[in-house]
């Protein structure tokens, strides 16, 4: 075989790999989308993910479903994902405790920053602190003097290391400078259940799936962890109202495989975009006290660069609380 003929084939070789991506994309989806989610059936996470996943399947002409793969603080699914075929049809919705899983955990099986690539941002809001009914508390001050008074006779109930809820509780023990009795779930559905029951005493949870269980009087709302009020929750004062410097802004984000094809990923973004439009998701992330990003924060370039930075934020937050990984 002549050098002419060899460099022939290996350019005809480079055109038809130039070429599949677009194909791929121009056919994707052939087969229904699941998105991972990390946590129980009924928590944040998930009922978001249903949310986005009933109006993505409009824009993709397949169905979206969602699978939980709850368990090790939403790393048990983000590992899930990341052995997923890069095709677009399997995706993960994750929150911040994916970036900081790293500086809790030391044998995680993937590799945070390089293992997933971002699709796009979703939402963003505060944690919500909430108590059962039956403690004796009514209001944030005697409640955060009360919880430093007795911590080790309160249940601070969380999704496990690294969620969310855990990581508020984190923040708040420092804050305190005491060590409450933790109780993990393996996802703050289950735990918001128990709570409600009056099986634990406190909670962290997100606004999204706080609020409908403080709207109708089941549980105690004391605070919540943003910088304003919510206007769903208008007589819940901020934290920081109270004296006690607790600030937590939660995210969610959609993500893919590496080696996803980038004209999948694009597609994946723009049925993302056109779901975070529609008056119903809007409605709802209302509802819940959360909101969409900026439009202008829409990119997956926008996205990998807050992921990123989190990765980093956490991971120097948790070292200098004396935080160390897990094996």
């Amino acid at each position: 075989m002549s050098l002419k003929t060899t460099r022939r084939i290996a350019l005809a070789g480079l055109i038809a790999v130039a070429m599949a991506g677009p194909a791929m994309a121009q056919a994707f989806p052939t087969k229904p989308v699941t998105i991972i989610v990390s946590f129980a059936a009924g928590g944040p996470s998930d009922v978001i993910a249903r949310l986005l996943g009933e109006q993505m399947s409009k824009t993709l002409g397949q169905p979206v479903l969602v699978e939980n793969v709850a368990g090790a603080g939403g790393t048990a699914g983000a590992k899930r994902m990341a052995a997923a075929e890069p095709d677009g049809h399997t995706i993960l919705i994750h929150h911040l405790a994916l970036a900081a899983a790293p500086a809790l955990y030391g044998n995680l099986g993937y590799d945070t920053k390089t293992d997933f690539v971002p699709i796009g941002l979703v939402n963003t809001g505060p944690m919500v602190v909430a108590s059962k009914l039956a403690l004796p508390t009514t209001d944030a001050k005697s409640f955060f003097a009360y919880a430093k008074a007795n911590a080790d006779k309160l249940s601070l109930a969380h999704a496990g290391v690294g969620s969310n809820s855990h990581l508020c509780g984190v923040l708040m023990s420092q804050i305190l400078g005491v060590k409450f009795t933790e109780v993990a779930y393996r996802g703050t559905g289950p735990a918001m259940n128990d709570l409600v029951g009056g099986q634990i005493d406190f909670l962290c949870d997100q606004s999204t799936s706080a609020v409908s269980q403080i709207q109708g009087e089941k549980i105690r709302a004391y605070a919540v962890t943003s910088t304003e009020r919510l206007d769903v929750l208008p007589n819940v004062p901020t934290a920081i109202e109270t004296g006690t410097k607790l600030e937590m802004t939660i995210w969610h984000g959609l993500y893919a495989p590496k080696g996803t094809p980038t004209a999948v990923l694009d597609k994946l973004n723009g049925a993302l975009r056109a779901a975070l439009k529609q008056p119903a998701v809007l409605d709802k992330f209302m509802a819940f006290g959360t909101t969409v990003f900026p439009e202008s924060e829409w990119t997956r370039e926008a996205h990998g660069k807050r992921f990123v930075a989190e990765v980093d934020k956490w991971g120097a937050s948790l070292k200098a609380a004396g935080i160390k990984p897990q094996s």
